[in-house]
């Protein structure tokens, strides 16, 4: 026969445990932080070193890259020299004043740099900036 008293009553607490989901969301965002940056552009190209501190960059940025043999792409679509106004126009939605990067082959010619840069004036873009790897030393 068992008795009962009043002060055994022992209520069994029903709370979830969420410190692994935390766990699991926090390595989750690490992993998508570290990837992000990694499939922007997939164009092979090997670019110049720089010293100088990078610069922060545009939301969508709009990538125009120069391969060692000359050709270039907006994004990763190839254009023709004479249809990379019209290409800009569609990745940028007609806005002018948005920035262009500009990613070069470290082995491409000068002529071919100067050219693009040509073309982009002549298309009505004027804000250009050049993409290059930051050297592991950094600036001293």
């Amino acid at each position: 026969m068992s008795v009962r008293l009043d002060g055994d009553d022992e209520d069994v607490a029903a709370e979830i445990n969420v410190t692994p989901f935390i766990d699991v969301m926090l390595v989750l965002l690490i992993v998508f932080m570290v990837a992000a940056p990694l499939s922007t552009v997939d164009v092979p190209v090997t670019l110049p070193s720089s010293a100088a501190a990078g610069q922060p960059r545009p939301e969508e940025p709009v990538f125009v890259t120069v391969t060692a043999e000359g050709g270039w792409s907006v994004g990763e679509v190839a254009v023709a020299p004479g249809a990379l106004g019209p290409a800009l126009d569609a990745a940028t939605g007609g806005d002018r004043t948005r920035a262009v990067l500009v990613r070069g082959d470290a082995e491409m010619r000068y002529q071919d740099m100067v050219r693009l840069l040509d073309a982009l004036r002549g298309a009505g873009y004027t804000t250009v900036a050049l993409v290059a790897q930051e050297e592991a030393g950094g600036t001293e």
